[in-house]
């Protein structure tokens, strides 16, 4: 496999040649759902370092989910084309069975029939019950998890609101160690005070424990300063990334989200221009008659 140009790479380790120093690697990565006719994701590398933090952002369909669908080992890729913690994500099932690479989505709502751990989710439970029901969890952090997410054990689960119930489950997630950590829009049920805290505690995992975490999300409230890497794709490219002292628009803005509104408008822009000189060029394309069609000749003789 001939290696992808540098521009393409999102982050490369300062002084690290091999992959011991990276928690993510994705090169060259191609990646198309069955019985599609287009790719979903189109030649992305990415490169992370153990105790990142990398926002992924883009437009709605860009690709963002199914990213981190790929990356969690959903989906069966090249065994070099996305290595977790040097391994496969795929083909080593023993990466996400340990909790060493866990993944969380929105998945969450009330005609589900299971919440995981044999845990039903449909019926009058408690939220107590569903989190002192995961075996081999240190008590500590689970407390820890439950003064954080502000969690009353004494919640019914069909009777909450959708960002309690969310609570419930970002808990669950939470409970064992991992070193890999996929979020896709898991906040989007939850107040602002109740996200921020989250996020301070994403940010303590990873400087305390050296964890690496991928966060997908439309929400750019506080999220200034928490990033250290980024990603924006664009019709499953990255066009855009890196470390985020390597992004000159976020050397100059204040607010994250004006930079990624820009990015949005001007791609949104690009996408109208081109389909209108699509449209202008088949409309000015010279006109073949149908052979099959009738003709005033051929109406002669019926």
């Amino acid at each position: 496999m001939t290696a992808p140009p540098l521009a393409a790479v999102a982050s490369v380790v300062p002084g690290g040649e091999g992959q011991d120093d990276n928690a993510v690697v994705v090169r060259c990565l191609d990646f198309t759902f069955p019985l599609s006719s287009s790719p979903t994701i189109q030649q992305l590398s990415l490169t992370l370092p153990r105790g990142s933090r990398c926002l992924l952002t883009g437009a709605n369909g860009a690709g963002k989910t199914s990213l981190l669908q790929v990356l969690a080992g959903k989906y069966m890729v090249g065994q070099d084309a996305v290595r977790i913690l040097g391994r496969p994500a795929f083909h080593d099932i023993h990466l996400v069975s340990s909790g060493a690479l866990s993944y969380l989505g929105p998945q969450w709502r009330r005609d589900i029939a299971f919440a995981g751990n044999n845990v039903p989710m449909q019926g009058d439970i408690a939220a107590g019950k569903m989190i002192y029901g995961v075996e081999g969890v240190d008590p500590e952090r689970r407390e820890r998890l439950i003064k954080l997410l502000d969690i009353d054990l004494n919640w019914r689960l069909n009777k909450v609101s959708d960002g309690q119930r969310r609570r419930v489950q970002i808990c669950m997630g939470l409970l064992k160690l991992y070193q890999v950590l996929l979020l896709d829009e898991i906040t989007v049920d939850m107040d602002v005070v109740g996200r921020l805290d989250l996020l301070h505690f994403f940010k303590q995992e990873c400087e305390e424990r050296g964890a690496t975490i991928i966060y997908a999300t439309h929400i750019f409230d506080g999220l200034e300063a928490w990033p250290t890497h980024l990603a924006y794709l664009e019709a499953g490219r990255m066009v855009k990334g890196g470390p985020v002292g390597d992004v000159p628009e976020l050397q100059t803005a204040t607010k994250l989200l004006h930079v990624v509104e820009h990015w949005l408008r001007e791609e949104k822009a690009g996408r109208r221009q081109r389909e209108a000189a699509a449209a202008a060029a088949q409309a000015a394309a010279p006109k073949h008659p149908n052979p099959l069609l009738s003709s005033k000749h051929m109406a002669f003789f019926r």
